[in-house]
């Protein structure tokens, strides 16, 4: 890992819940990634959306995730997971009540 790598991709407890993100900001390396990966986002078109961030600090994560990426995909999983949990065990008042609308017994007015 190189220097700047290890200057501009931080790991503090009480920040970001532990997780690596960029020194300075909340912004998490595994958001860059997401944006970048998954959502198809150019470096440029993250670093204009976040003025917070430069080019180097998109491509110091991006560098960082594929350096750790097992980890990172690990902490991702452990979250999605979590949140499942929590959407089974916690249902929404709002879709019981969209629920009870569209119920055959009371039909949404036309």
């Amino acid at each position: 890992m190189s220097g700047t790598q290890t200057e501009r991709i931080v790991s503090k407890q009480g920040v970001c819940g532990g997780k690596p993100c960029v020194a300075g900001t909340r912004i998490r390396v595994q958001d860059i990634y997401v944006w970048h990966e998954l959502q198809g986002l150019s470096a440029d078109e993250i670093a204009s959306r976040f003025p917070q961030l430069t080019m180097a600090d998109v491509y110091a994560a991006l560098s960082y995730y594929w350096d750790h990426r097992a980890e990172i995909q690990r902490q991702m999983d452990e979250e999605t997971a979590f949140v499942e949990q929590m959407k089974a065990k916690h249902v929404s008042v709002l879709q019981q009540k969209l629920a009870a609308k569209d119920a055959p017994d009371n039909p949404l007015p036309s």
